[in-house]
């Protein structure tokens, strides 16, 4: 299965109990509602963030995070990964290898100290808007397959067929339809789990394209330049930042999918409008 197994489903979500006013008249009920949690990302010991997040896929979520935030630059540094349960959350314990601790050690110390624009110290701005990875795949897109593609990500939403307050993000390849599909209560958080569990199982994401079912921030683009896919494709519209980021890195920009059509906003190239099937390199 491409995303949560029922098992994981259940694990994230919780029934309560509610009053429903509907007709005129208040009755009672019940409703599935997604779990949210404050999850601790720790390397070597150190706390490096908290987030609010969605209790499952908790591995993938350590790992994509570490990739897409450029804190390991492949899966294989993170040595072991351990699940702590605490009465107030959740902590994802990663170890690195030596040399890739060393270098996140003195990150740490570099960014330590008075913050003074609410990011990551005295370079945060330049490090907040710094050049984006570049995507190379000169891998294209038949434009009635896309809108397929995103036409089919709802009946993989699990976790959001039950509480209809989670975000996905999902891959697609043109070869095998949806590979991957990971839910979140939050977008970023959905997008870091997807590229966990494309690290994981050695999918390689540069012939494929990113599935969201939420708006596009420059930080999304961010992180789908990191995986090296050339295509993302969200339900919602991107930001100014976001588009002139997905510009520079190389990605094909696609948002508002609907069920007739999407609007394109960078490297339309990419996109073949024919209906003559080309086939991703």
């Amino acid at each position: 299965m491409p995303g949560m197994s029922e098992m994981d489903v259940d694990g994230a979500v919780s029934e309560r109990r509610k009053l429903v006013w509907c007709g005129g008249t208040p009755t009672l009920a019940s409703r599935s509602v997604a779990k949210e949690k404050a999850i601790a990302l720790s390397y070597c010991g150190s706390t490096h963030a908290v987030m609010m997040a969605t209790p499952a896929d908790l591995e993938d979520f350590g790992i994509g995070f570490s990739l897409t935030e450029g804190i390991v630059e492949c899966s294989e540094e993170i040595t072991d990964i351990e699940l702590v349960e605490h009465e107030l959350g959740i902590e994802v314990r990663m170890w690195l290898r030596p040399d890739r601790a060393q270098h996140v050690a003195a990150r740490r110390r570099a960014i330590a100290g008075p913050v003074g624009c609410g990011l990551c110290g005295i370079e945060s701005l330049d490090q907040a808007c710094a050049a984006p990875r570049q995507v190379s795949s000169r891998s294209t897109f038949l434009a009635r397959d896309l809108l397929n593609a995103m036409r089919s990500l709802p009946a993989l939403q699990r976790l959001n067929q039950k509480t209809r307050a989670v975000h996905a993000a999902a891959f697609w390849h043109s070869s095998v339809g949806i590979s991957a599909v990971r839910e979140d209560v939050g977008r970023h958080n959905a997008l870091d789990k997807l590229a966990g569990a494309l690290f994981r199982d050695k999918l390689p994401s540069t012939g494929g394209a990113i599935l969201l079912t939420s708006r596009i921030s420059v930080e999304i683009v961010q992180k789908t330049a990191m995986l090296g896919a050339p295509l993302l494709i969200a339900v919602s519209a991107p930001t100014t930042l976001a588009i002139e980021t997905a510009d520079q890195a190389g990605i094909t920009l696609v948002a508002v999918a609907r069920e007739d059509g999407y609007e394109v906003f960078t490297h339309p190239d990419r996109i073949i409008f024919t209906e003559s099937r080309t086939v991703a390199a």
